[in-house]
């Protein structure tokens, strides 16, 4: 009886070992899969320049995520396919394998490292700015309190609007039903990248005639990074070192000014202290 005790005991420790060494194989064959297929599957948000957008001429993708994938795509000698993901659905897509990667404006947050990995090398830094009417005599993130702030589910923004300032957050599925929230009375913000409200009141100034960005500071200006799923390392490494390159060599700087990225301080930072190692 004993033997056969401690015979089912050896064996459920190497079945259990042997199941966690399948789990560290499989998460690891990750960028196998990749260059045996030939192909990078990137999800990304198409909500507008400079980050991603539908080209109304040609009807393609556009946008600094588009291009950083294209880059990173090229570097590992692969074909890039990219997946249009939403703020709702996006890591839900990545733990599905329904895509490789997200480069999907996802600052890094402790809550999200939690549950996905990612890229350790940022490819911008980005905060929040805050769209509202020019009348409503909102002037900092203060005055926000006790009054409704629109957002897309899921954003970091969320946290600080609502313990910092005590606004009352509520979250739309997409920017663009965000800004359109603001629009229609439901909010007297709308809380999105600075650089792509920034663009959006720029380039449809006729629309936006009534709104602006007055607050002086953008919110929790965090890293953007790219993820993927857990204990993918060998992926992790090989991308790390591709957006390295991509900032030595001033290429990540190129892209940004090409699709007119409004604030390239941090780009060009990054530029000069990985160009000098």
């Amino acid at each position: 009886m004993l033997v056969k005790t401690i015979t089912n005991t050896v064996f459920a420790t190497a079945l259990a070992v042997a199941t966690l060494a399948a789990t560290g194989a499989s998460a690891d064959s990750t960028l196998d899969r990749i260059k045996g297929r030939g192909k990078l599957t990137v999800g990304v948000i198409l909500s507008g320049a400079p980050f991603g957008a539908i080209d109304p001429k040609t009807q393609e993708q556009t946008g600094f995520n588009i291009d950083i994938a294209k880059a990173l795509a090229a570097d590992l000698g692969v074909e890039l396919e990219s997946v249009t993901v939403t703020p709702p659905n996006r890591v839900q897509f990545l733990q599905q394998g329904k895509v490789d990667i997200l480069i999907a404006n996802m600052q890094y947050t402790e809550e999200r490292a939690k549950v996905m990995d990612y890229v350790p090398t940022p490819y911008d830094r980005a905060g929040g700015a805050a769209v509202v009417r020019k009348d409503s005599g909102l002037k900092d993130w203060g005055d926000l309190k006790g009054k409704p702030v629109c957002i897309s589910q899921g954003s970091n923004y969320a946290q600080p609007l609502a313990e910092e300032y005590g606004a009352i957050v509520k979250g739309l599925p997409s920017q663009p039903e965000s800004l359109l929230a603001l629009q229609g009375g439901n909010c007297v913000a709308a809380v999105h990248v600075g650089a792509t409200v920034g663009l959006l009141l720029q380039d449809r100034a006729d629309e936006w005639k009534d709104y602006a960005i007055p607050f002086p500071s953008e919110l929790i200006p965090s890293d953007s990074v790219i993820w993927l799923r857990k204990g993918e390392t060998d992926t992790q490494a090989a991308l790390d070192g591709t957006v390295k390159k991509l900032h030595a060599s001033g290429k990540m700087l190129e892209l940004a000014k090409a699709n007119r990225l409004l604030n390239t301080a941090y780009l060009e930072e990054e530029k000069k202290k990985l160009s000098a190692q």
